[in-house]
């Protein structure tokens, strides 16, 4: 095609802000369509969201729970020798397990042999009442998830005197309370003082009937030997079993067969086989939400084609070419995708936030499940208006001018 210079016309190009004019035209002349097709979409998409947002908090508080179960807490005692004997850790065991990476928190306790507990110093020495001396380290307590129930724990001025806290049990039997904190009892043949008294300490029960008292008193008032009887680890979850297979090397690189590593607990596989299931269950509700969206977009596209064939057969009578009036309907496509995908993410996040905060759990959306609903949804609506478009291109100005 010339003018009458003899020169090829060349059809004008559409810029971007061209194109997104001339996509919204459709959507502006037929604002309670829109809203309707839109609103298809964005339930399907806040459905999705609010299905992985509610499972992902469901999951962060089971996650929480379970963390409380010691998932990732291993624990390190000797064994015995070759002859039967009772094996020792080395006593820098505890900082050669600290530098293992996955390791997050370490901590240990020394027995003190042969050291009994009284309340006063007249009862006779063989009315025990079953509680232990032991040594403690100043991180035991984040590294147990230990919390006290009345006073203080040992600090690095306490820790060096004789100075004792309590487990909960041993409280119990020696019939100290919280009002009593501050008063003396009668431990390995000299007075010490009770400093603080434990709740019940979950994932280490055996801390319930003990006295703790600092590593370095004991070493100066009751002989302690200085070498750890059990060593409290944390560890990266996915690293876990990583860890046991080198605790008990690294805690006696030279005997390391006589070491004990307790196994990882059962609730770490249960929280594993969780995972996996709620990850498929996200996915096929997520493929479902996106698919009926989508059957949305081109249901609404084809229609919205059939109505309009008089507009584009004036466009291209105007001279729009075949592959202005594709791009037209594609561009109004993606911008319908766009709005019901953008509605829908914040549907879903406040569908979430307010159910997360009825259960008083936390309030978890993916980042993925958010960026991903929305990219997924202008993929899907870009297939679901590609025909519709197509279709559209393919009208002659003559056929599309006589429809009507």
């Amino acid at each position: 095609m010339s003018d009458d210079t003899g020169r090829s016309l060349a059809p004008a190009r559409m810029r971007v802000p061209d194109v997104l004019r001339v996509g919204s035209s459709g959507l502006r002349t037929r604002p309670l369509r829109v809203f309707l097709s839109a609103l298809g979409i964005a339930i399907g998409i806040a459905a999705m969201i609010a299905v992985v947002g509610i499972s992902s908090s469901s999951r962060a508080e089971l996650d929480r729970r379970l963390e409380a179960l010691g998932t990732n807490l291993l624990t390190v005692q000797p064994g015995n020798t070759m002859f039967g004997e009772d094996a020792t850790l080395p006593d820098e065991s505890v900082e050669m397990i600290g530098r293992i990476a996955p390791v997050t928190d370490v901590s240990a306790i020394g027995k003190v042999p042969d050291t009994n507990v009284y309340r006063t110093d007249k009862i006779e020495e063989s009315h025990t009442s079953g509680i232990s001396v032991k040594a403690a380290q100043l991180d035991l307590l984040d590294t147990v998830g230990a919390t006290l129930d009345d006073g203080a724990w040992l600090n690095a001025a306490t820790e060096r005197y004789p100075v004792v806290v309590l487990g909960a049990a041993a409280a119990e039997r020696l019939g100290i309370a919280s009002a009593d904190l501050g008063a003396e009892i009668w431990l390995g043949g000299r007075w010490f003082t009770v400093g603080g008294i434990l709740d019940p300490v979950e994932l280490a029960p055996e801390l319930d009937a003990v006295a703790l008292i600092g590593w370095p008193a004991a070493e100066s008032y009751l002989d302690f030997d200085g070498h750890p009887t059990t060593i409290y680890t944390r560890s990266l979850e996915a690293q876990v079993e990583a860890v046991q297979d080198v605790l008990g090397s690294t805690a006696n690189p030279e005997k390391p067969n006589e070491v004990k590593v307790s196994r990882p607990s059962d609730a770490l596989e249960a929280k594993q086989a969780t995972n996996e299931a709620f990850t498929a269950l996200l996915l096929g509700l997520g493929g479902v939400a996106l698919l009926v969206g989508g059957v949305g977009v081109a249901n609404t596209m084809v229609i919205s084609v059939l109505e309009r064939r008089s507009e584009i057969g004036l466009r291209r009578s105007l001279g729009a070419t075949r592959g202005q009036i594709r791009l037209q309907f594609l561009a109004e496509s993606l911008l319908l995708s766009a709005l019901g995908g953008l509605g829908g993410v914040l549907l879903g996040i406040t569908v979430t936030t307010l159910y997360a905060t009825t259960q008083d759990w936390p309030a978890v959306v993916p980042v993925w499940a958010t960026a991903g609903g929305v990219l997924a949804t202008l993929a899907i609506g870009g297939i679901a208006g590609l025909y519709p478009a197509i279709r559209a291109a393919r009208l002659s100005p003559t056929e599309a001018l006589t429809a009507q």
